[in-house]
């Protein structure tokens, strides 16, 4: 094999690494229930062909599912993502909290969304992390890149909610830590940007306008019929990742 093939094999697997990352972390982040945790193995089987530097912080997470009490699990969930302002799962909120110009960016969610083939209800919010990680993991170069064009241009809050996870000890910060690994380091402008929010916080709300709903009320994404790029496992059949369960994110 010459060095121009040996390249493109090496692109195409880190391209199928990612995928997995980020639909694994986009399952473990939904709100935990009794689907979530039996598709549990299957998770497990998926992360045994990823590199040790992308499975470890998964399989803590998938640890703490596994083992906790479900009622307890659901308990500790909220209380770190729907309590808490600086672990929010919408990612547009770190950028401009409760204010009108989040109604924008919530827009261009959408539209990137469409573009990749994906509907969004109106009554749905695109920058819940969960949707833009199944985006990410979708089958198309298509959908993909606008799910990474999504991330990167939200880089300071993902990494943001990333440093707010490790701080409190959460073990949901093993997602966040395996996604953040997927991008491109930081550079200057972007530990600026994480700094600046990690100290101010995201903007306040503006009066008058409607509150945004808590993470409890999101719906997933309905995709177009595309099987999604997930490994073939050591996993009883069909030996491969699920797909999406209708209603995990409540």
């Amino acid at each position: 094999m010459n060095r121009a093939h040996r390249t493109a094999a090496a692109r195409r697997a880190a391209s199928r690494e990612t995928a997995v990352v980020h639909r694994v972390a986009g399952l473990l982040l939904e709100y935990p229930t009794a689907e979530l945790v039996a598709l549990l193995p299957t998770v497990r089987a998926a992360l045994d062909e990823l590199p040790p530097r992308l499975a470890a912080p998964l399989a803590g997470l998938v640890e703490h599912l596994a083992e906790g009490d479900l009622v307890d699990l659901e308990a500790e969930y909220v209380t770190t993502f729907d309590l808490r302002r600086r672990c929010s799962l919408y990612l547009t909120y770190f950028a401009y909290g409760d204010t009108r110009k989040r109604g924008v960016a919530l827009v261009e969610f959408k539209q990137a969304c469409r573009r990749a083939g994906y509907e969004i209800a109106d009554d749905e919010l695109p920058d819940h992390l969960c949707v833009v990680l199944e985006l990410c993991s979708a089958e198309g170069e298509q959908a993909q890149e606008e799910g990474l064009r999504l991330l990167l241009g939200h880089r300071a809050g993902l990494e943001l909610l990333r440093l707010a996870l490790l701080d409190s000890g959460s073990p949901w910060a093993g997602a966040l830590v395996a996604v953040c690994a997927t991008l491109p380091a930081l550079d200057g402008d972007e530990r600026e940007a994480v700094a600046r929010l990690a100290a101010q916080g995201p903007p306040e709300e503006e009066v008058g306008l409607d509150p945004y709903p808590s993470s409890g009320s999101v719906q997933p994404m309905t995709p177009p019929p595309v099987a999604l790029p997930f490994p073939t496992t050591r996993a009883p059949q069909p030996g491969r990742m699920p797909e999406p369960i209708p209603g995990a994110r409540r």
